[in-house]
C-alpha cells in the first residue's frame, strides 16, 4: 500500500501489540486486534467518550459509557442511535506503522440526509441534532434539511400535527437568527415531527376520481359537502383529483379554506392555523408534494369543535346569528355588483383596534361589515385583529390561571394566519374569517380583567447598548413577565439594536424545552412585526412595539424549562467540530 508524505506515523508493531492499543495526533485510536492493525477515530461518535478507554473483542469496538458498538475494521455500528465511527487506512512498512488521517468515507450531504431520515424514523434527537448539524456546515439551504421532515411527518403518523407547525414556523424565523439559532430551530423542528409521528403507520394515498371533464368550481362544491359531513376519505380523493386536473396551490388554498370556514373558529383556531401553514410548507418543498402535505390535513376535518355550536358564542348575548347576517348582507352586495373596490376609503385604525377591544361585540361586527362594503382591504382589517389580538397578550394579568395564557394565543395565531392567506387571497368567502377572529378578541376580554398595565420608560438614564444577554438572563427566572416586558419596552425607547434584540428573542425560545404553543407564538409575533415595519407611522411603529411586547410576555411566562434538547444539539455540534469532550 503506498501512502504519502501526510500520513502519521503512529509506531513499531511490536511496540503496538504489548500495548494492545495508542492514540496518535488527530485524535486516532489505533488497535492491534488478532494479528491486524486497525485504526478509527477516538471519539465515540454518540456523545465522544474516548474509544481506546473501551474494550475490543471478537473484532468488536466496544465503547464503556453507552455500549455503542462498532465493527473496529469499518467503524460501522451496531447499534441505531449511535453513528459509524471514522475509520482510517493503516500501512505497515519495515515494522513500523503509518495511519492515513483522512478517513475512508468522508461524510457527505446525502449521509447526513439519510441518517437524518433515520433519526426521524427511530424518534432519536443525537442523531437528528449531529445530522441538523452536519448538513448546516456543509451550507445545505434550510427549506432542503426541513423538507427531509415534512416529507417524513405528511406521510407518516396520524397527519398534520403539531410538530410540522412547529418545523414550518422556525424555518421561517431563520432569517432573524445567527448559526447557532438556525441549528437550534431546524433541530428543534425536526425533533418536534419525530415525536409526533415516529412509530406510526404510513399515510398511503387513495387514487384520484376517474378522468373526467368536471369543473374547478364543481370539485371546490363536492370537497367542501364532503367535509360539511366529515366524510374525509371522499375529500381526499377530491383534493388529489384537484391536483392532478392541475389546481394550482392558491385555488386548492381557497378551496380548502373554504370548508374551514363554513363554520366558526374551528378547534380553537387551529384549523385555519395548520392549513396555513402546511401551504407554507408546500412552498417550502415544492408542488410536486402537494398530494402528500394537503391530504394529511384532513384527518383534523374529520371531527372539529365548532364553536357556533359553544354556549359562550350563543350566550349571553348571541354573537353567531350577527356574524352570519353580516357575511349574508356581504354576499348580497357582491351578487348585486355593489361591492366596493378595495380601499375606497381609508380606515381609521386606532378607531378599529378600541372598537375591537371593547365590550361591544355586535358594534363590533356592524363595523367590520360596513369596512368591507365600502372597499376596505380584508388583509388590513385581519391585520387590526391580529393587532388586537396581541393586545390582549400585552395586557394578560399574571393573576389568570396559567393555562389561559393559550386562550389569548390561540386567536392571536388564529388572526395571524388568516392574515398570511388574506394577502394571498381573494377569495370573498374567506373574509367571514375576519368575524371569526374579531369574535375571538372580544370573549378573550375577561382575560385582561384586571389589565396588565403596559411598561413605561425606566426613570433616569438607560444604557442603549446594553446587551441582550441581559434579558436571557433576566428570562432564567421564573414569573418574569413584567419585568422582561419593561425590559424591551426600555431597550426599544432606547433605540436597542433590532437585529440583536429578535435574535435574543429567538434563542430564548430555542433554549428552551418549550412547548407548541410558545413556537406559534415567536413565529407569528417575528411575522407581524416584520409586516408593520414596512410603515414608518406612528401607529405602525406602536404596533410593531406590541408584537414585541406580546411575545417578550409569552415568553417569560413559560421559561425556564429543563434544557435537554438544546443540551443535545449543543454537544452534536461540539462532536462535530472535533472537540474532545471527555478528554484532557
Amino acid at each position: 500500500m503506498s501512502r504519502t508524505a501526510e500520513w502519521i506515523k503512529a509506531g513499531q508493531v511490536r511496540e503496538l501489540k504489548e500495548k494492545g492499543s495508542a492514540v496518535i495526533k488527530g485524535g486516532i485510536a489505533v488497535f492491534v486486534h488478532e494479528e491486524g492493525i486497525f485504526a478509527v477515530d477516538n471519539r465515540c461518535p454518540h456523545l465522544g467518550f474516548p474509544l481506546h478507554m473501551g474494550s475490543l473483542c471478537d473484532g468488536i469496538l466496544t465503547c464503556h459509557w453507552h455500549h455503542a458498538r462498532f465493527d473496529v475494521c469499518s467503524g460501522g455500528t451496531l447499534d441505531p442511535w449511535a453513528d459509524d465511527v471514522p475509520s482510517y487506512e493503516v500501512s505497515v512498512e519495515e515494522e513500523t506503522v503509518w495511519v492515513n488521517p483522512q478517513p475512508r468515507i468522508a461524510n457527505h450531504i446525502q449521509k447526513y440526509k439519510d441518517r437524518l431520515m433515520e433519526g426521524l424514523e427511530q424518534n432519536i434527537s443525537i442523531v437528528i441534532a449531529k445530522a441538523v448539524v452536519g448538513l448546516v456546515e456543509a451550507n445545505v439551504p434550510d427549506a432542503e434539511i426541513a423538507g427531509v421532515g415534512i416529507a417524513f411527518g405528511t406521510r407518516s403518523g396520524s397527519g398534520w400535527n403539531s410538530g410540522l407547525t412547529i418545523l414550518t414556523a422556525m424555518v421561517r424565523v431563520i432569517p432573524k437568527l445567527d448559526k447557532t439559532g438556525r441549528i437550534l430551530a431546524l433541530y428543534q423542528g425536526l425533533v418536534h415531527v419525530a415525536r409526533g409521528s415516529s412509530g406510526r403507520g404510513i399515510h398511503y394515498l387513495l387514487g384520484a376520481l376517474p378522468s373526467a371533464d368536471v369543473s374547478f368550481e364543481r370539485l371546490a362544491g363536492w370537497y367542501r359537502d364532503c367535509i360539511e359531513v366529515r366524510d374525509t376519505q371522499g375529500a381526499e380523493k377530491l383534493v388529489i383529483t384537484a391536483i392532478e386536473k392541475g389546481m394550482s396551490p392558491e385555488q386548492l388554498a381557497d378551496m380548502m379554506l373554504i370548508a374551514a370556514t363554513d363554520h366558526f373558529y374551528l378547534d380553537g383556531g387551529h384549523v385555519f392555523d395548520f392549513h396555513n401553514k402546511a401551504f407554507e410548507a408546500l412552498e417550502l418543498v415544492g408542488a410536486d408534494q402537494s398530494k402528500q402535505v394537503l391530504t394529511s390535513l384532513l384527518h383534523m376535518m374529520g371531527n372539529p369543535s365548532r364553536s357556533e355550536e359553544q354556549h359562550h358564542w350563543q350566550a349571553p348575548i348571541n354573537l353567531v346569528e350577527p356574524i352570519q347576517e353580516a357575511v349574508k348582507a356581504l354576499a348580497e352586495a357582491r351578487t348585486a355588483g355593489a361591492h366596493a373596490a378595495a380601499a375606497v376609503v381609508p380606515i381609521d385604525e386606532e378607531a378599529v383596534l378600541q372598537q375591537l377591544l371593547s365590550e361591544e361585540p355586535l358594534e363590533t361586527i356592524a363595523l367590520l361589515r360596513d369596512l368591507l362594503l365600502a372597499g376596505a382591504a380584508p388583509a388590513q382589517l385581519a391585520q387590526l385583529v391580529t393587532l388586537a389580538s396581541a393586545e390582549r397578550v400585552v395586557r394578560f394579568h399574571t393573576q389568570n390561571d396559567h393555562r389561559d395564557w393559550i386562550a389569548v394565543l390561540h386567536t392571536f395565531t388564529y388572526s395571524h394566519a388568516l392574515h398570511e392567506r388574506l394577502q394571498r387571497s381573494e377569495e370573498a368567502l374567506l373574509m367571514r374569517a375576519i368575524f371569526h377572529g374579531a369574535m375571538s378578541v372580544y370573549l378573550d376580554r375577561f382575560l385582561n380583567v384586571p389589565s396588565a398595565k403596559r411598561p413605561k420608560a425606566a426613570p433616569g438614564e438607560w444604557n442603549a447598548a446594553t446587551n441582550t444577554e441581559e434579558l436571557l438572563q433576566l428570562l432564567d427566572q421564573r414569573q418574569q413577565v413584567d419585568q422582561a416586558a419593561k425590559w424591551v419596552f426600555n431597550y426599544l425607547k432606547n433605540g436597542g439594536e433590532m437585529d440583536a434584540l429578535l435574535n435574543t428573542l429567538g434563542h430564548a425560545l430555542l433554549r428552551e424545552d418549550a412547548e407548541f404553543h410558545t413556537f406559534q407564538m415567536v413565529e407569528a409575533a417575528f411575522a407581524e412585526y416584520e409586516r408593520w415595519c414596512l410603515r414608518t407611522d406612528e401607529f405602525a411603529a406602536k404596533a410593531q412595539e406590541t408584537m414585541l411586547l406580546a411575545c417578550t410576555r409569552y415568553l417569560a411566562a413559560h421559561a425556564p424549562t429543563a434544557r435537554e434538547l438544546p443540551h443535545t444539539a449543543q454537544i452534536a455540534w461540539r462532536l462535530h467540530k472535533g472537540e474532545r469532550l471527555f478528554e484532557e
